[in-house]
């Protein structure tokens, strides 16, 4: 039986200008050129799974405008399926407001508009007819929460494995985290969780190894530190190569997809982190959420 990724997510326009500093509060400062592409993190770890060499599907939503047109045809000529991504006539597509300064650090502002009006109803029957024991649903939280516990439950049952990107970091019911195979989370997500001080490698592994209690496995982003696992066979701890950072926007998607284009492989979960974390290098050297092929 051939693996199936399904990346379940939202999908955006990113709006992205470069500026010296983020402004304070009640401030307006001068920025670069505007920088339009396609974004969010449903589609950002869907088209990072595709340049892994998995053949993602992504359940989302656009709307029917330019934007979501242009989303579709962006995708789709990325290697994404996108025949099950669904078009809505009463909602904007989702737009993603970013600035970032020359250090690379980024902040976002969300519009979610057809992301936000995804329902169990819409997309539970798709996720069914899709799932079965080779079947790897990612899923984060820029969608309806109840869509992502409902489609996680359902491949579940099939016998799939359930990969939660906890972002944007909220609460989420105990009954989902222990599907999570794994968890991914960053290092401020993982304080919220653990109730940890996250500030270093040896804290990320006491907290990886503790939450063990809540979920099947997990992972730990580290930044410029790499990443580290753990599971019930092991855990351990991959550093990241030293490059020269351009904007972050990118780096979380992009290390989320190759990680679960590895898992939908067969791949074990250490090496699944080690392309996840050559990922997140490149990701960051770009400019936007989606670099360049190169």
């Amino acid at each position: 039986m051939t693996a199936t990724l399904i990346v379940l997510g939202s999908a955006n326009t990113d709006f992205t200008v470069l500026v010296e500093r983020h402004p304070q509060p009640g401030e307006t400062l001068m920025g670069g050129d505007l920088v339009t592409a396609t974004g969010g993190k449903g589609a950002n770890q869907a088209l990072a799974a595709a340049r892994s060499g998995a053949l993602p599907v992504l359940l989302g939503a656009v709307g029917a405008d330019a934007n979501g047109r242009a989303m579709l045809d962006a995708l789709g000529s990325g290697g994404i399926d996108v025949s099950r991504t669904l078009t809505l006539e009463d909602a904007p597509t989702g737009v993603a407001l970013i600035t970032v300064s020359r250090d690379g650090e980024n902040t976002i502002v969300v519009a979610p508009g057809a992301n936000g009006r995804l329902s169990v109803e819409s997309i539970v029957p798709i996720v069914r007819e899709l799932a079965g024991p080779r079947t790897v649903l990612l899923a984060q939280l820029e969608i309806p929460l109840e869509v992502v516990v409902a489609a996680a439950e359902a491949v579940d049952a099939a016998g799939g494995r359930v990969v939660l990107n906890l972002s944007p970091s909220r609460e989420i019911p105990d009954a989902l985290l222990t599907l999570c195979d794994p968890l991914v989370v960053n290092e401020s997500e993982a304080h919220d969780l653990a109730g940890a001080t996250v500030d270093s490698v040896d804290d990320a592994t006491a907290a990886a190894t503790a939450l063990l209690d809540r979920c099947r496995s997990i992972i730990i982003t580290l930044g410029g530190e790499g990443a580290v696992f753990a599971s019930p066979t092991g855990s351990g701890h991959v550093p990241a190569p030293r490059v020269t950072v351009v904007d972050t926007t990118g780096a979380g998607d992009a290390f989320v997809g190759a990680v679960c284009a590895e898992l939908a492989d067969g791949a074990a979960l250490k090496a699944a982190v080690e392309r996840g974390v050559a990922a997140g290098a490149a990701a960051v050297q770009w400019l936007g959420a989606q670099p360049p092929r190169r």
